[in-house]
């Protein structure tokens, strides 16, 4: 049995991943860090575990936790893993960040988009990031993976075809994405509050947001270039799921279905990638589950490809794929403990 411990356990993507890792058949959950939470049962903070566990929350020690886990999960918000992991604590054991610390190789682009400062640069490096679709081979072999961020797995997923058979004009690429409230996290927000947004939909940190570099970074690997895209995200009155529209300029003449057979060839061997042919995908088809389902459509009028991803934010985009990584790295199969099929109606 693989030995897990979480820090940062009684979050929204904390409470996924341990809720996926109880499932899980070849894991055992030995450790819940929680910094607010210490000393309460966990199932007093979430009422949907009475019964089923007697785990406690513990104060975050991190090497206690590597000297009795086999992977340690961090669920934090940024600027706290670049402080907690070392060479030793590598050393020991497997570290699956779902924060953000390690998921800009540039320091300095980092330090920019989050405002503060990174404590662990020469890790930069080593870690991988872990978009299980494009990385596979690398995650394998790592003992530190960046799991990306939500919007990001959506986004890039949707348009990595494109760019690695150079279909499109990079510096063209608009991205609209909508996102239920859990991707704000759970702590007192006003702006997040039922009363305030329900009834409303509204975007925010237009051209600032700190997925843009992430999506930018990832993106540019497949042509080794250097290109600008607008990211603009919103935030939609629902608890959780992501629908991300990507606009851009089609360089080549090319046909709906002959795009279509492309991402067909291009995530032939992808479980977790769902293309929806003539439909469209909707975030209520992939809520609860890890798949991300893509559909395409070609505006020939103004010659643009429409590329629509969804996902669901807690399990696609934070706790499902960090279970895909472990997977990876452990050599399971990819699909151990999060082949769920979505729950409908919900």
């Amino acid at each position: 049995m693989i030995k897990a411990s979480i820090i940062g356990g009684t979050g929204y993507a904390g409470q996924e991943l341990i809720r996926i890792l109880m499932r899980h058949p070849e894991v055992e959950v030995v450790t819940v860090g929680s910094r607010s939470f210490a000393g309460q049962k966990f199932s007093d903070i979430y009422g949907n575990y009475e019964g089923l566990t007697d785990l406690l929350c513990e104060v975050s020690n991190i090497q206690e936790m590597a000297e009795k886990s086999d992977v340690v999960f961090l669920a934090l918000p940024h600027g706290l893993a670049s402080k907690m992991i070392t060479e030793e604590i590598l050393e020991k054991t497997k570290i699956i960040d779902l924060g953000a610390d390690f998921r800009l190789k540039d320091a300095l682009i980092y330090e920019q988009w989050y405002n503060i400062e990174h404590y662990n640069k020469p890790l930069l490096d080593e870690a991988v990031y872990g978009l299980c679709e494009l990385h596979r081979n690398e995650i394998k072999k790592a003992r530190l993976i960046s799991n990306p961020g939500c919007y990001t797995t959506c986004s890039i997923l949707s348009l990595a075809p494109l760019i690695k058979n150079k279909l499109i004009d990079e510096n063209s690429i608009i991205i609209d994405a909508k996102s239920g409230v859990t991707g704000a996290g759970r702590g007192t927000v006003l702006d997040v509050m039922y009363s305030e947004c329900n009834e409303s939909v509204k975007a925010y940190k237009i051209g600032e947001h700190r997925h843009t570099p992430e999506i930018e970074q990832e993106l540019n690997l497949f042509n080794g270039g250097d290109f600008k895209l607008l990211f603009t995200p919103h935030l939609v009155p629902m608890n959780r799921g992501i629908l991300a529209l990507c606009y851009a300029n089609l360089t080549a003449d090319i046909s709906l279905e002959e795009l279509k057979e492309l991402y067909k060839d291009f995530y032939k061997d992808e479980y977790f990638v769902r293309l929806t042919g003539d439909k469209l995908p909707e975030t209520r088809w992939v809520k609860g589950s890890n798949f991300c389902d893509i559909g395409l459509k070609i505006d020939p009028r103004t010659n643009r490809v429409i590329v629509v991803g969804a996902i669901d934010n807690l399990i696609k985009g934070a706790a499902g794929q960090a279970v895909q990584n472990m997977n990876i790295s452990f050599d399971l199969d990819e699909k151990t403990g999060i082949d769920f099929i979505t729950d409908f109606p919900i």
